[in-house]
């Protein structure tokens, strides 16, 4: 069984910084990609950065420039917020991208349970 656990969610004044992380636990052969994704309220999920195994990322254009993501050898990918904007607000979301066994069977799409973050003054 996987999990995956994210962490450092808030409230932050507009121009702040958030840094949030995303622990991949359990039964796990290899992760191909880890992501951050988020869903403001009345609007569909969508990409905010990824990074594969090899270390190459990719970023939705709202927020390059802003946002870096980066991930560790311990299966954990961080997402630091730079200078924040209420339309960052959202609940964010963590994926691996991964195989649980050796087999051939093809990787398969993991969810963490969300982190609210909210950008306010």
């Amino acid at each position: 069984q996987v999990q995956l656990v994210e962490f450092g969610g808030g409230l932050v004044q507009p121009g702040g910084s958030l840094r949030l992380s995303c622990a991949a636990s359990g039964t796990i052969f290899s992760i191909f990609i880890m992501g951050w994704y988020r869903q403001a309220p009345g609007k569909q999920r969508e990409l905010v950065a990824h990074i594969t195994s090899g270390g190459s990322t990719t970023y939705a254009d709202s927020v390059r420039g802003r946002f870096t993501i980066s991930r560790d050898a311990r299966n954990t990918v961080y997402l630091q917020m730079n200078n924040l904007k209420p339309e960052d607000t959202a609940v964010y979301y963590c994926k691996g991208y991964l195989k649980v066994t050796a087999s051939p069977a093809p990787p398969a799409d993991y969810w963490g349970q969300g982190t609210q973050v909210t950008v306010s003054s």
